[in-house]
């Protein structure tokens, strides 16, 4: 008798249930359902997935909110790893190069470029020089084989002094990227305080560039909110006319080292959390 009243009670559940929820979740999650069932009917030990199950969990994951409520067969983490998977083997089969890219330079400029850097010139006077000797090497080449100098701990420490002090004053900016279902890459822009560390502005699109960007601190700080400093990185985006923009509004720029994301940390840390 206590059987057959929980068995009432669990179908009249289900039954109330099935009638609340709308149409389309019942068509959706009828369809997985169906879709696992015809996976499982493979008549082996443990089902082999293949790619065209892959993908869709894959397209059913970006597409429909309550994908996790019926997915039984793998787990949850493993779908978003073949959605990684995916983008990754896509954009690796794009970056193929079907012809080779610019020849190795000689070994003995390599030598000269380091020999030049030792006696104190910069990457400017030496890709100059080469230039005239008739070498044709640009200077991010130059840059690249120059030695590398030894860090000064100092800087660091005075770095995190500057930070901590004026931290009511300070805000960051920083870009990241998204890899989305259809294989595109969204780039997320946002503005952070240090003070709080809160989200003064956040937005997204396909095609960033520095007008785009400038816009974005528009909005980021009206009227008079701007900060006193403002840090960020050396990204292309955010050109010289983007910086005069920056001086423009009273804020004083503070660009990042090269390969240094520990100078803008409090962005990183978000993105990471993001």
């Amino acid at each position: 008798m206590v059987r057959l009243l929980v068995f009432v009670i669990s179908f009249s559940v289900r039954v109330l249930r099935a009638v609340i929820r709308s149409r389309a979740d019942l068509v959706i999650e009828n369809v997985a359902l169906r879709q696992q069932v015809a996976t499982l009917l493979k008549q082996r030990r443990r089902p082999t997935l293949d790619n065209a199950d892959r993908a869709f969990w894959v397209a059913l994951r970006t597409a429909w909110p309550r994908w996790t409520n019926t997915l039984i067969i793998v787990k949850t983490d493993t779908a978003a790893k073949w959605h990684r998977d995916r983008f990754r083997r896509h954009w690796a089969m794009i970056s193929r190069q079907r012809h080779p890219g610019r020849p190795r330079i000689d070994a003995t400029i390599c030598d000269l470029i380091r020999e030049m850097a030792t006696d104190g010139w910069g990457a400017p006077r030496i890709h100059g020089e080469l230039m005239k000797l008739g070498f044709e090497v640009s200077e991010a080449t130059v840059s690249r084989h120059m030695p590398r100098l030894p860090s000064d701990p100092d800087q660091l420490k005075r770095w995190m002094v500057f930070l901590r002090n004026h931290k009511d004053g300070i805000a960051a900016m920083d870009l990241f990227t998204v890899p989305t279902a259809s294989l595109r890459v969204l780039y997320g822009f946002f503005v952070i305080d240090h003070s709080r560390r809160r989200i003064l502005h956040f937005n997204a699109t396909f095609n960033p560039t520095s007008a785009w960007v400038i816009q974005q601190l528009r909005e980021a700080f009206p009227f008079d909110t701007a900060p006193k400093y403002l840090i960020f990185d050396r990204d292309v985006i955010f050109s010289a006319k983007m910086v005069g923009f920056v001086k423009a509004m009273g804020i004083k720029p503070c660009r990042t080292a090269y390969r240094s994301p520990w100078q803008n940390g409090v962005a990183e840390r978000w993105v990471g959390s993001c």
